[in-house]
């Protein structure tokens, strides 16, 4: 199955997207006040794979057979792990900062390529992504705050997802969306039950509906992701997804009344410009390549 080649829709599925990730993340904030990360995790997780269901039952249901299980685990695990950083970093940092931490991926997804897939590295993206990595410098913040945790672990989260991320559009190659989002839901619910016996805690009833949100809104923004990506190239609709950023402000700001400050701003700026120009350079490098 080859990937289609239509940057309008793929544009509006990625917006669409990153708005649903921005109150995914509110869910996540507002859950953590009450419950445990690996809590938090399992029951989007388990949530997700319910919100499917319509996708899997009935007439016209997909074939989730598959000959890559070897690329569905690692894009499931690669996922998952990024998953418990980013939500822990959400508990601890305020949405916003977390989120951007987050979508720093792009300046990953170069060096991934170059180890996983020996993609070459052109020598005129080190500027680029040195200036992104100084927005990430100026996110965590100079001096002490340099070294907080929960910083270095939404860092994390972003260099897993980045994995992730270069999983999904070798997958969309032969396998249809559904199927993708599938196998990442039913790994990520399955692992993510095996921490539970030590750490599990029963969600109060005005809970609920925040995890079910959690679960259903996740899931759709999934969906929406890797439709996106199906529908274009990478370096195309890659650059929407710093939308989420705008979104995680905005709800940040109305919520909890948290205002950036010049260091958030001036890395943010800094972050997404890199991003959305590695995308650009890495698409002009990609004819000379081939």
């Amino acid at each position: 199955m080859t990937p289609s080649h239509d940057l309008r829709r793929g544009a509006l599925y990625m917006v669409a997207s990153a708005l649903l990730f921005a109150g995914m993340s509110v869910a996540v904030k507002v859950a953590s006040g009450s419950l445990p990360n690996v809590v938090i995790v399992f029951f989007r997780s388990v949530l997700g794979l319910a919100a499917l269901v319509p996708w899997l039952v009935g007439p016209g249901a997909p074939d989730l057979r598959t000959g890559r299980p070897g690329e569905h685990l690692i894009r499931g695990l690669a996922g998952l792990a990024s998953m418990y950083c980013f939500f822990y970093a959400i508990g601890h940092m305020a949405v916003a900062d977390a989120v951007l931490l987050n979508y720093s991926l792009p300046l990953f997804v170069p060096l991934i390529e170059r180890l996983w897939l020996g993609e070459a590295f052109p020598e005129r993206l080190w500027p680029v992504l040195g200036a992104g990595f100084l927005g990430v410098v100026l996110i965590l913040r100079p001096g002490a705050g340099l070294f907080e945790p929960a910083a270095l672990v939404g860092l994390a989260a972003a260099l897993l997802a980045a994995l992730a991320q270069v999983g999904i559009r070798r997958l969309t190659r032969t396998e249809p969306v559904t199927r993708i989002v599938f196998y990442f839901a039913a790994i990520s619910t399955a692992v993510s039950a095996l921490p539970l016996a030590g750490a599990w805690r029963t969600p109060e009833r005005p809970l609920w509906p925040v995890l079910a949100s959690l679960g259903v809104l996740a899931t759709l923004a999934q969906l929406l992701l890797t439709r996106a990506y199906a529908c274009a190239p990478a370096a195309q609709v890659g650059p929407f997804i710093y939308t989420a950023v705008v979104f995680a402000g905005l709800l940040d700001w109305a919520l909890w009344g948290h205002v950036p400050d010049r260091w958030f701003a001036i890395g943010a700026v800094l972050v997404c410009g890199a991003g959305v120009m590695m995308l650009r350079l890495r698409a002009l490098a990609a004819p000379a390549s081939a």
